[in-house]
């Protein structure tokens, strides 16, 4: 697994998510997202997570798929100029899309990406969309909520990434962290998109606790794995100053997701879709 290469003396206090293993194992063997489908890649990791190997009429369950029944569009331009430094993005679609000359407004809307595994899993997945408030402490509690479920699901968040550190953060500075809860001092962020990634675990330290944020390059930290500030975080899914809000989805089986909900509710969440900015184009738009 992956997270052998994340320092060692951090890791060893690490917690998974429930699914946390199983989410790993796929992320890892998925990775790369193709270009413009990071919504539809998480789509397809949450199914895959949760035991979903195809589609309910046994097509091929991957990121296509999800990103046909999801709506996911193109630009019209390739902007593969905006990747993180090192990767070349990736091109070989299954399936035809449509393409934006609007390239900014192209991608996966949420509510596409919550469409597409309610659809692809016959109904055996529900959405959790959160749309905030997003302080420090909301983020823990969306945290201990899923954990609370104690039921295998993913965790996904749709971030502006400049809010991140940036991903080869070192052991010096991940313990300082750690101690200290401190997160002002780490490397800057790789590069500047609203972006769907996954939570698969956390690590709480004395004074700080960090995430494990399962990302879509294998540049992006050991094999597309790296630790953020849960401050950063939040920071992240606040994203002020970045075309459309931040959100969280977490993904669960029918019969979990129902208490889930009412604790979120309760610890005074806002659950309810948002606005990241990309267009549905299977919803008119």
């Amino acid at each position: 697994m992956s997270i052998s290469a994340l320092p060692t003396s951090v890791t060893t206090r690490l917690s998974l998510f429930p699914g946390g293993e199983r989410l790993l194992e796929e992320h890892a063997a998925e990775l790369p997202q193709k270009n413009d489908l990071c919504g539809a890649f998480w789509g397809t990791l949450a199914l895959r997570t949760v035991g979903y190997a195809a589609t309910p009429t046994g097509g091929v369950l991957d990121q296509d798929a999800v990103a046909v029944e999801a709506g996911s569009t193109l630009p019209l331009v390739s902007h593969t100029e905006e990747l993180p430094a090192g990767e070349q993005g990736r091109d070989d679609y299954r399936l035809e899309f449509p393409k934006l000359a609007e390239g900014h407004l192209s991608g996966t809307a949420v509510s596409g990406v919550i469409r597409a595994v309610d659809v692809l899993s016959d109904g055996g997945l529900e959405a959790i969309p959160i749309s905030g408030p997003f302080e420090t402490n909301d983020v823990r509690e969306i945290f201990r909520c899923f954990r609370a479920a104690a039921t295998p699901g993913v965790v996904t968040l749709n971030v502006g990434t400049r809010y991140l550190w940036g991903a080869a953060a070192d052991e010096r500075r991940l313990g300082a962290y750690l101690e200290t809860g401190d997160s002002t001092h780490g490397p800057a962020p790789d590069w500047d998109v609203g972006h769907f990634v996954g939570a698969a675990g956390t690590i709480e330290g004395e004074g700080g606790e960090l995430v494990l944020i399962a990302d879509t390059y294998p540049s992006l930290g050991p094999s597309g794995l790296h630790l953020q500030p849960v401050e950063c975080v939040a920071a992240a899914l606040r994203r002020p100053d970045i075309l459309g809000d931040g959100g969280v989805v977490l993904f669960l089986p029918p019969a979990a997701a129902a208490d889930v909900r009412e604790a979120l509710t309760t610890a005074g969440l806002t659950v309810e879709l948002w606005d990241n900015g990309s267009l549905d184009g299977a919803n008119g738009g």
